[in-house]
């Protein structure tokens, strides 16, 4: 069995720190299982993949993995997908902060080749949207750090547990003001008539809407949407508020839905419009975007 290294490792280290504290990409560390001589391995043993580079944490976690009789392998920040598809593993727990801005990317190509692996993220301070948009890329879990290994040992039992059959998706409507989001039909009404978004206009209005009242901010939506990184000076975001904006006005009018916080984001909320003079303020913001969108 190899060791691993206690000693204390920067939250930001890379592939090269993780090569320097032992832990080499694809090297299996088989766990015996504690029985006596002759007696047949548990047939539920489970496998798990770990992409981490902190020492300390990983210390604890794969001692207890040990301790339940799992196999486990840790790999570096510089696994490919090839290798990590070609893993025999039931579950990868992976600390995305290590991916940098390709994170999305990486997570949801990991989804796409294997939807059979059931994917834990652990990870540092999060906003909602960050932790939406991995759920929707297909992650089964978020675990925030600093977190007791126990915990992450517990819900790796529960996305395992059922691991042989589809995670339900979200179903529920959500109700905003006058919208109803309809998850399960992709689009969203108001008195029961189609507003008739767009694909990426769904997205944006269910991203906004599972995040509460709190702010988005440009880049992250983008992220969520798109699946990478936002591009200096790029506009896409601003474009399809604008768009989504104007259909829910005309679908609502005397409800205002999204706000805009300049410098920041969006937020999704529904007020009502009292008198012109709010009605004038809200034309004029969305005149002001429609021309930076332009």
């Amino acid at each position: 069995m190899a060791k691993i290294s206690h000693q204390r490792v920067p939250p930001s280290c890379g592939a090269s720190v993780v090569s320097r504290i032992g832990l080499v990409a694809d090297t299996q560390h088989q766990v015996s299982a504690r029985q006596p001589s002759g007696e047949p391995d548990e047939p539920q043993t489970l496998r798990v993949a770990i992409l981490d580079c902190d020492s300390g944490f990983l210390a604890v976690l794969t001692n207890r993995i040990e301790r339940l009789g799992w196999q486990y392998r840790v790999l570096s920040a510089r696994t490919t997908h090839k290798a990590l598809a070609s893993l025999q593993v039931d579950v990868l727990i992976v600390d995305l902060s290590l991916l940098g801005a390709r994170r999305w990317k990486w997570l949801a190509r990991q989804r796409e080749q294997r939807p059979d692996v059931r994917v834990i993220v652990c990870a540092g301070a999060s906003t909602v949207a960050e932790r939406v948009c991995a759920l929707r890329l297909g992650a089964d879990d978020w675990l925030t750090k600093p977190c007791h290994p126990e915990e992450l040992i517990a819900r790796v039992e529960a996305v395992t547990s059922h691991r042989h059959g589809p995670e339900p998706r979200d179903l529920s409507p959500v109700i905003v003001g006058e919208v109803e989001i309809r998850p399960d039909l992709y689009q969203a009404f108001v008195h029961g008539q189609s507003v008739r978004l767009t694909r990426r206009e769904y997205q944006l209005i269910e991203l906004l809407s599972r995040a509460g009242n709190e702010i988005q901010p440009r880049d992250v939506i983008y992220e969520c949407l798109w699946g990478y990184t936002m591009a200096r000076n790029d506009r896409s975001v601003d474009v399809f508020i604008h768009k989504l904006r104007r259909k829910l006005e005309c679908a609502s009018p005397g409800w205002r839905y999204i706000h805009t916080h300049f410098g920041i984001g969006y937020r999704l909320g529904a007020e009502r419009v009292n008198g012109g003079a709010e009605l004038e303020l809200q034309r004029a913001q969305e005149s002001l975007v429609a021309r930076l969108a332009a």
